[in-house]
């Protein structure tokens, strides 16, 4: 992985990413210590439940990941090597990012893991404040996705087909009265 400032350049695999959101789900996230942006939910890109943590692919400068990189031996996390991430600010460790990992947890690597529990988010749509715990950041699939805008799509085409045939009758009958 390789990163520029805070944001990843470069992964070695085909992560598909749902980066479009409701405007009721525009929102920025901050570290609950200091208040400083984190992250937008531009950036976020899903949940991990087992480790109460908000997936982002991008995060501010204001994220900064450590140079020491720790293996962890217990937990969800086993097996991986991770390092920590630091609010430039006030210097609270707010989560961390996957440098290796097995198999079964490939798709938080390189992957900003961002703790629930030392966020709160600032939902633009509401102008409100809440803890990040009190939400959930989960994602529709992306084929469930493609499905519902296939139908969406299929559905106008049907409303269209009888202007499309109108149309097209009148531009046969102002041909032929020519």
């Amino acid at each position: 992985m390789e990163f520029d400032e805070s944001v990843i350049v470069k992964r070695i695999d085909n992560l598909k990413l749902i980066t479009a959101a409701e405007p009721e789900h525009f929102m920025t996230l901050h570290c609950l210590q200091c208040n400083t942006v984190l992250a937008d939910s531009f950036g976020v890109c899903g949940e991990l439940k087992c480790i109460d943590s908000i997936m982002c692919i991008r995060v501010t400068n204001d994220v900064v990941v450590s140079d020491a990189m720790e293996s962890v031996h217990k937990g969800e996390m086993a097996n991986c090597i991770c390092s920590h991430l630091k609010c430039r600010l006030c210097n609270c460790v707010l989560g961390k990012v996957v440098h290796a990992a097995p198999s079964h947890l490939a798709a938080i690597r390189s992957i900003f893991l961002l703790n629930k529990a030392k966020m709160s988010c600032y939902i633009l749509d509401s102008i409100s404040m809440v803890k990040a715990s009190s939400l959930s950041f989960d994602m529709k699939p992306l084929q469930e996705t493609v499905h519902e805008a296939r139908q969406e799509l299929e559905e106008r085409l049907d409303l269209m087909a009888p202007t499309c045939s109108r149309l097209a009758d009148m531009s046969l009958s102002s041909q032929s009265s020519m």
